[in-house]
């Protein structure tokens, strides 16, 4: 929108939003069709306020695209109002962008959280430099803050006969740097089409922040003018330096004849509140500082605690949902129970650890806080609640289609895959299942809860056998040696697999007591000829059949009872992405062949000595 005195804002300080703006005419970049793209250049005057001095919320691009009407489904957050799930990385999409970034994704590899990228249809920079300018006297690099509330000026020239592009940046009324912080040889006619519109588009995340143009301009085989600097708007100032100008001239008076009343009820509140508010905190912490949310904060956001936001409760503690008072940022509270202060460091540097993690089918895990006997993590919150009510629920919940079940099972393996193999440490669940897969609001599925069986596991003495998770899901080995590995992983989510597919539960009662084991069961369809029986009939026979057949011989194999017969994520991610062909199999290559008895028999005698929790229970 544009502000009074012409200001453009792109974006305000919501979270999760987009806010785009084109010229009204698009450019004939080429004189015919089949010549190639001539010079052009643009000059942008933006700045970018956050309400957090040292937190941004992702950026903004200048771009050239072959239509407005593209970015009508694009998403914000990560993908700046460019691009969705679908699209990103297409080259049919002919984008080309120039990225202002102030947030690290590691999903798009960048450099880091403050950055200038050269983007051709996809978000993965060409080339990237960490924001600043090239002095012209000395030649000495300088670092801009792309989030400091001041204006900046950046440049884009593209040289059609060089085939060059160059990015310049620089602190607004500087002269253009003569040494550009980007420059790229590459031909844009096998880009940009040859008509294309030109535009802005900014995104939100988290955590809101104002997207401002004071000015644009763009011109074709010439520089741009130069912009008339007192005929531009101001950018307004950050919302905690407005009020404070407005705010001094009157408390400094009153405060100096009240004083003394003063100085009584703020020791007063503040001892009030000690009591109220009172946090574990130890020296140690001092290295998790910027992770650490403090317990006022979090009892605010949820009201009390107050019962209205309960979440669910699982055998980890209760899950309530919040909404924090700066930001108005939706969160997820999780308080869980830990007495004992053994090993308590460890876990909260896992958790910190872990509260890195950056990929789209983890729900990210974004602090925590000590108080007392419990300890409270932080999680975005996810609107549409776990996959189980989807899959169990016949009133409340809408029956999920194949294309989304089988998108979440891609998404789920994906987020595995991702923990075991493509972060900087392994990372084991221990606890796949649908109760902790969680949908967000593109109902894309979010692998959640991971890492706390950590947290008894450092509580417990070392002689005690101590199993985590859920019976159901247990895969034999766990359960004989006590010892979780990445295979123990994929043997739930074989389990989930199944659950997903069919619409049933791992273990159902009969009405004589006896159990039925879905895998059985499903083995027993293979078996007689009539595989796809095992479908959910909720479907209706309405599914991609050899993805369905698919879908379940790849949840009989992760499964198996051995574990060397199990697939890894990577192998998994392959057979769904249908880049590696399944394996020729039969029904009695699944079939139990090792001397033990089912998880499910084995665990009833080791129950006792662990933490084994039902599938009613949730997490």
């Amino acid at each position: 929108m544009v502000l009074p005195g012409g200001l453009l804002q792109l974006t305000n300080s919501t979270a999760n939003r987009e806010g785009h703006a084109f010229h009204p005419t698009p450019f004939r970049l080429r004189k015919s069709p089949n010549t190639t793209v001539q010079s052009f250049s643009a000059s942008l005057v933006f700045g970018i306020i956050s309400p957090y001095i040292d937190l941004g919320s992702h950026g903004m691009v200048f771009l050239v695209a072959p239509s407005t009407n593209f970015f009508s489904d694009a998403l914000p957050s990560q993908y700046l109002g460019l691009f969705n799930t679908r699209n990103i990385g297409n080259c049919s999409n002919h984008v080309f962008a120039i990225e202002i970034d102030t947030i690290f994704s590691s999903e798009f590899m960048d450099i880091d959280d403050n950055h200038i990228g050269i983007d051709i249809c996809d978000l993965h920079s060409m080339t990237s430099h960490s924001a600043g300018y090239y002095d012209n006297t000395t030649g000495g690099f300088h670092n801009l803050s792309l989030i400091s509330g001041e204006a900046m000026q950046i440049w884009i020239d593209y040289d059609g006969g060089a085939k060059q592009i160059d990015v310049a940046l620089a602190p607004f009324k500087m002269a253009k740097p003569t040494k550009p912080l980007l420059s790229m040889s590459y031909d844009l006619s096998a880009v940009i089409s040859d008509v294309a519109y030109v535009g802005l588009s900014a995104a939100t995340g988290i955590a809101g922040s104002g997207h401002y143009v004071l000015g644009w301009s763009f011109s074709m085989n010439g520089p741009t003018p130069p912009f008339y600097t007192a005929q531009l708007p101001d950018l307004p100032r950050r919302a905690q330096e407005a009020s404070r100008r407005k705010v001094l001239p009157i408390i400094v008076p009153i405060a100096t004849s009240t004083s003394v009343f003063l100085i009584t009820l703020v020791v007063f509140l503040f001892v009030r509140r000690r009591l109220r508010y009172a946090e574990l905190r130890e020296d140690w912490e001092i290295e998790f500082g910027p992770h650490r949310f403090s317990f006022k904060d979090l009892y605010f956001a949820t009201e009390g605690f107050k019962n209205r936001h309960l979440l669910g409760t699982g055998g980890f503690g209760r899950v309530y949902k919040g909404s924090l008072s700066k930001s108005n940022m939706q969160i997820a509270v999780k308080r869980v129970s830990h007495e004992s202060r053994q090993g308590i460091r460890e876990f909260v540097a896992e958790i910190v650890s872990i509260g890195h993690l950056r990929h789209r089918n983890i729900v990210q895990l974004l602090g925590y806080c000590r108080r007392k006997g419990e300890l409270i993590l932080v999680y975005d919150y996810m609107p549409y609640g776990s996959l189980d009510k989807y899959l169990y629920s016949h009133s409340n919940h809408p029956t999920l289609d194949w294309i989304q079940r089988f998108r979440i099972t891609k998404g789920v393996a994906s987020g595995l895959l991702y923990l075991h193999g493509e972060w900087e440490k392994v990372v084991i669940h221990r606890d796949v299942k649908a109760s902790n897969v969680l949908l967000d609001a593109e109902m894309n599925a979010r692998l959640g809860d991971f890492g706390l069986a950590r947290l008894y596991d450092h509580g417990t003495d070392l002689q005690t056998t101590h199993l985590v998770g859920t019976i159901e899901y247990l895969a034999p080995e766990l359960v004989r040696k006590g010892k979780a590995s990445p295979f123990t992983d994929v043997f739930a989510f074989g389990i989930f697999v199944l659950e997903v597919t069919c619409g049933r539960r791992p273990i159902e009662h009969k009405m004589n007591s006896d159990k039925l084991l879905l895998v059985d069961w499903v083995i027993d369809c293979w078996r007689e000829g009539s595989l796809l029986e095992a479908m959910d009939p909720k479907l209706q026979n309405d599914y991609d059949a050899d993805e369905a057949c698919l879908a379940l011989k790849l949840g009989l194999l992760c499964s198996h009872q051995s574990p060397a017969a199990r697939p890894s994520m990577w192998h998994v991610m392959q057979y769904l992405n249908h880049d590696l062909p399944f394996p020729e199999l039969t029904p009695m290559d699944m079939v139990q062949n090792l001397q033990v008895d089912s998880p499910f028999a084995y665990c009833q005698s080791v129950v006792s000595d662990g933490t084994i929790s039902g599938l009613s229970e949730g997490r």
